[in-house]
């Protein structure tokens, strides 16, 4: 087999970097012809691979009398590598005896009824550890958005609203701001969504009043981070997301892939004809050649309408597979099959479901064969219980999310990002994904595939119940967290559901000698975009107030409010940090959202 499927290893790598490439690139860096071209190679690598297998099997199939077993006459082989396990079964005896077949001392096997087990059949049980058959996501294009001018003037120049309640920023502070900012990401283009300090005064005013005339819009509307750069001065697009809720999936048997995901990979299950074999006449080894390939073997056949149930011979096969370890389902899993007509994957037409989930075994029934996968909630981490940002040092931080079922540590160290722990047992091998430095794309790609999805999409508000807050604020209180996180730990506060949308509240503490913050030295802080405070309350209060901590006052940004309390050595931790080490921070909370899905 090997020589035939040599080529299968990088076709699937390619695959892997054409996904890569539309998932990691900024949609306005594609055209709509680069997206076409990208997912039409995809779609034809593809058919490749499986053309391959097929190939591969095909020229195993012909060789079967060759490698029958010496006690039942038939052949039983078991072919396995990184990404694909291969389970064939060929009848060479056609004896109705044995009708149940276990692979080695693995748990996967089946079961054929009598009609099969006296055909010139093999049966394949395919199991890719990767899903080509789910329809590509689709790439979200970016609409144009409207620019305007910026004006820098000098600061001395601007005024302050006599109404305005926070104090005078000063020139200073809102410089300091400013180089802060661009001494630690380039500078993108400003959009009308995001006023800026470099705005005048009638921009900044238009833009704000435009802003409150879609406040009902923007609460419901979650964020979308694939479609915004994550930089301190990144841009908005004109729409963070749809307004509608996804419509619901009409047919209830039809799999909804936004709210759920198959996982483990692919079982494809295969009857095939078995071909000719080689026959020893004298010195000569004949064998009858056939075009076509590998032929599939029709079952059932079509029936006669006057034959009765009882008189049916073609009964269901009952099939038993086992779920790798490098995988983890924190609930029973749904089994699904392929629907080639419907492109989509249907939960129908499987009998006597029975799922071991200490074992890891799961058997059922069919009346025919089709490809197979286990089905996951999207959503089965969230909301969390609660999550938390700390530094490791400078440069070097680490982000804790605790779900209803585990909890899970993502380390970022300049710009690469690692699982590093998650509460399991032992009977996982996740030797592929913990302890491993990859960028932060790839890492949600792996932590999804095993089953540690705790990345919000854009329609995950459909099927969660979330804190609803205000996209630009929410973007925004990212950003400062990340300037300030290698010196500084946040995290959650129950008092964040209660702030309003237009709002976030989270502790804050600097974090530098000791691995953890003591409960006592949490400060609750308020962030709204525009000005940030300290409050008065904590997390034990009876009840949520915006009242400020005494001696202290406003501040335009989080930077600034965090820096009255701030010894000399984080700061100094802080205005070193590298910019890598800021956006990839930034990028990790956007993707997992926090002070929305907590």
């Amino acid at each position: 087999m090997a020589p035939k499927s040599k080529k299968a290893p990088k076709s699937k790598k390619l695959i892997e970097q054409l996904e890569l490439i539309l998932l990691d690139t900024p949609p306005h860096e594609l055209t709509d012809e680069q997206v076409a071209q990208y997912q039409g190679s995809i779609l034809e690598l593809r058919e490749l691979l499986h053309f391959k297998f097929n190939e591969a099997t095909e020229t195993l199939l012909k060789e079967a009398s060759s490698l029958g077993d010496t006690d039942s006459g038939n052949m039983e082989m078991i072919i396995k590598d990184e990404n694909v396990t291969l389970y064939v079964w060929a009848n060479l005896k056609k004896n109705p005896k044995y009708k149940k077949i276990k692979f080695g001392d693995t748990q996967v096997g089946f079961e054929i009824p009598k009609a099969l087990a006296t055909s010139d059949i093999a049966f394949r049980i395919f199991h890719t550890n990767y899903d080509h058959f789910s329809p590509l996501p689709v790439i979200q294009r970016p609409e144009k958005p409207t620019t305007v001018e910026t004006i820098i003037e000098d600061s001395a120049e601007q005024e302050t609203p006599k109404d305005e309640e926070a104090p005078q920023a000063g020139a200073e502070e809102m410089t300091e701001n400013q180089e802060l900012v661009t001494s630690s990401v380039t500078t993108t283009e400003i959009k009308t969504e995001e006023p800026s300090i470099n705005f005048t005064k009638s921009t900044t005013t238009s833009l704000k009043e435009e802003a409150e005339a879609k406040k009902e819009e923007t609460e419901t509307k979650p964020l979308k981070p694939e479609s915004v750069s994550v930089g301190p001065m990144a841009t908005l697009p004109e729409k963070s997301v749809p307004d509608a809720i996804p419509e619901a999936v009409i047919d209830e048997d039809v799999v909804d892939l936004r709210g759920f995901t198959p996982l483990g990979g692919i079982y494809h299950l295969n009857i095939l004809q078995l071909p000719p074999q080689c026959k020893q006449v004298k010195s000569w080894t004949i064998v009858e050649l056939i075009s076509g390939g590998l032929q599939t073997f029709m079952y059932p056949p079509d029936i006669a309408d006057d034959v009765s149930e009882n008189e049916n011979p073609y009964l269901p096969i009952e099939v038993m597979i086992e779920i790798n370890k490098n995988v983890v389902f924190f609930e029973k899993p749904m089994v699904a099959r392929w629907d080639s007509e419907g492109k989509g994957w249907r939960t129908d037409g499987f009998i006597s479901l029975y799922y071991n989930m200490k074992e890891r075994i799961m058997s059922f029934s069919v009346e025919s064969v089709y490809p197979i996968t286990l089905i996951q909630d999207n959503h089965i981490h969230m909301p969390y219980e609660s999550w938390e940002l700390r530094p490791l040092g400078l440069n070097e931080a680490v982000l804790n999310i605790t779900t209803t079922f585990t909890d899970i540590d993502i380390q970022i160290k300049d710009n690469q990002c690692m699982l590093a722990a998650v509460e399991l047992g032992d009977d996982y091998e996740l030797s592929h994904l913990l302890g491993k430095w990859m960028t932060i794309t790839s890492l949600i790609i792996a932590m999804k595939k095993t089953g540690f999805n705790i990345f919000p999409s854009e329609y995950s508000h459909a099927y969660v119940a979330v804190n609803n807050k205000d996209p630009l604020v929410e973007m925004k209180a990212y950003r400062q967290m990340a300037l300030l996180a290698s010196g500084f730990s946040f995290s959650w506060s129950k008092w964040n559901k209660l702030s309003g949308p237009e709002k976030v509240v989270f502790k804050a503490s600097e974090l530098l000698q000791k691995e953890y913050v003591e409960d006592h030295e949490w400060s609750l802080y308020m962030f709204n975009g525009e000005r940030a405070q300290k409050l008065k309350i904590n997390e034990l209060s009876e009840a949520f107030s915006e009242e400020l901590e005494d001696d202290t006052e406003f501040h335009s940004t989080l930077y600034h409010m965090i820096k009255d309390f701030t010894s000399e050595t984080a700061l100094q931790k802080i205005r070193h940090s590298n910019y890598l080490f800021i956006d990839a921070v930034c990028k990790l909370l956007l993707s997992t959202r926090v002070l929305t899905y907590s």
